[in-house]
C-alpha cells in the first residue's frame, strides 16, 4: 500500500512589515525606534513597531500613549496602507513564480503549498531561500520563513528565528518539537486559553499530549479536538488560495467621544460612504446591514436590519443605518466608535477573492 504523499508547506511572514517599508522608503528612519500607528496624543493604536522600538517593549495593538511611555524617543508615523497593499501585491507576485497555491492571511504573511512547484525545484527549503532572497533583492525587505509538512507547524517555525530567519521542522522531529513547546506559543492559543490550560497543569505540549481527546473537548469545547491533533503534529488543512467574503464593513474611532447628535450622524454618513465604495468595488450588495457602536466605557453593541432585496443604493444604506441608531437607547452614554457593515450578499456570479482583501474589509 502506497503511503500518502507529504505536503511541502511554507509560511512566509514579513519582518515588522509596515515599519520596514517606512524605513526602506525614508532612510532617516533607519536604525531608529519607529512606531507605525495613531498619534500618542489621542487614542491611537500601534499597528506595528520596528525592532528598535520592540526592544523597549512596544508591541502591536498597544495604545500609542503606552508605547510613548515605554519608548519616549520613538518616532510615530501614520500608516500608508495604499503603499503596504502595493508592496504586498509585489510579494504575492514573487510567490506566484513558484506556486499558485497561496493563502494570504494578511498583507504581510501567507501560506504556500509547494508540493508541486512550478519550477520543478523539489525542495521546499530551497524555494523558501529563493523567495526570501528575491524579497530582499527586489523589494529591499526581509522575511522569515517556516517550512514543514503542514500549516500549523510551518507557521510556528516562521516565528522561531526572526528577523530574516528560515526554520525547517521535518516530519521526524515534529512530535518532539511540539512536546517541548510552551502552550502560549501554540498558534490559536491566546492569553485566556493559555491561562486556563496552566490552571489545569498544562504548560507545555507534553502536558497537553497526556490528555485524551474527550478530556480536551470537555475542557476546551470544539478546540479540544484541534489541540489533540496539533500536539501530535496532525494538521490536514489544505492551503486555500480563495476565500469567500462574508462581510464588508468600515469603522471609525473618534478622537473625542460623541453624543447622539448631528455630528454623530455626519460621521455615520461618512462611514457609510466608505463602506459603500467597497461594496461597489466588489459588486457585492448585502441584504443585511449592521451598525456597531462602542461606548466610552468600551461596552459594545450591534444592531442589524435585513431586507428582502439587496441594498444597492448609498442613500438607502445610510437611512437604514440612521434608523438603527435612532432606535437604539444609548442611556446617555457617549460613543467612541461607530461601524457599518454589509452581509448576506447577493451576487450573480461569485468572484475569486483572497484573505488579503478580506482582512481589509472586516471590522
Amino acid at each position: 500500500m502506497e503511503l500518502p504523499k507529504l505536503r511541502k508547506i511554507i509560511h512566509i511572514d514579513m519582518d515588522a512589515f509596515y515599519a520596514s517599508v517606512e524605513q526602506r522608503d525614508f532612510p532617516e528612519l533607519r536604525g531608529k525606534p519607529l512606531v507605525v500607528g495613531g498619534s500618542p496624543e489621542g487614542r491611537g493604536v500601534v499597528a506595528t513597531a520596528s525592532y528598535e522600538a520592540r526592544t523597549y517593549g512596544v508591541r502591536s495593538a498597544m495604545s500609542s500613549k503606552k508605547a510613548q511611555q515605554l519608548c519616549p524617543y520613538a518616532i510615530f508615523v501614520y500608516p500608508r496602507f495604499s503603499v503596504y497593499k502595493e508592496v504586498s501585491r509585489q510579494i504575492r507576485e514573487i510567490f506566484s513564480r513558484y506556486t499558485d497555491l497561496i493563502e494570504p492571511l494578511s498583507l504581510d504573511e501567507a501560506y504556500l503549498d509547494v508540493t508541486e512547484d512550478k519550477l520543478n525545484i523539489g525542495s521546499a527549503i530551497t524555494i523558501a531561500e529563493q523567495i526570501k532572497q528575491a524579497i530582499k533583492d527586489e523589494l529591499g525587505l526581509t522575511a522569515s520563513a517556516g517550512v514543514s509538512i503542514n500549516k500549523f507547524v510551518a507557521k510556528i517555525a516562521s516565528d522561531m528565528n526572526k528577523p530574516d530567519g528560515l526554520t525547517f521542522i521535518g516530519p521526524s522531529k515534529i512530535e518532539k518539537f511540539m512536546e517541548k513547546l510552551p502552550v502560549e506559543k501554540f498558534h490559536g492559543v491566546g492569553k485566556v486559553t493559555a491561562e486556563r490550560m496552566k490552571m489545569q497543569g498544562i504548560r507545555k505540549g507534553s502536558d497537553l499530549k497526556k490528555l485524551t481527546e474527550e478530556r480536551l473537548a470537555l475542557l476546551f469545547g470544539k478546540s479540544g479536538k484541534f489541540f489533540y491533533n496539533i500536539v501530535r503534529g496532525i494538521d490536514n488543512r489544505a492551503v486555500k488560495p480563495d476565500r469567500e467574503i462574508k462581510s464588508i464593513s468600515s469603522e471609525d474611532t473618534f478622537g473625542d467621544d460623541l453624543d447622539k447628535g448631528s455630528e454623530m450622524y455626519e460621521r455615520l454618513f461618512q462611514i457609510t460612504q466608505t463602506v459603500f465604495k467597497r461594496v461597489n468595488q466588489y459588486q457585492l450588495f448585502g441584504r443585511t446591514l449592521t451598525v456597531k457602536v462602542k461606548f466610552a466605557d468600551f461596552k459594545q453593541i450591534t444592531r442589524s436590519i435585513s431586507f428582502e432585496h439587496p441594498i444597492n443604493n448609498e442613500n438607502d444604506a445610510y437611512q437604514a443605518a440612521k434608523t438603527l441608531i435612532e432606535q437604539t437607547d444609548f442611556g446617555g452614554k457617549l460613543v467612541r466608535l461607530l461601524g457599518v457593515g454589509f452581509s448576506n450578499f447577493h451576487e450573480a456570479k461569485p468572484k475569486q477573492r483572497n484573505r488579503i482583501e478580506e482582512q481589509k474589509l472586516l471590522f
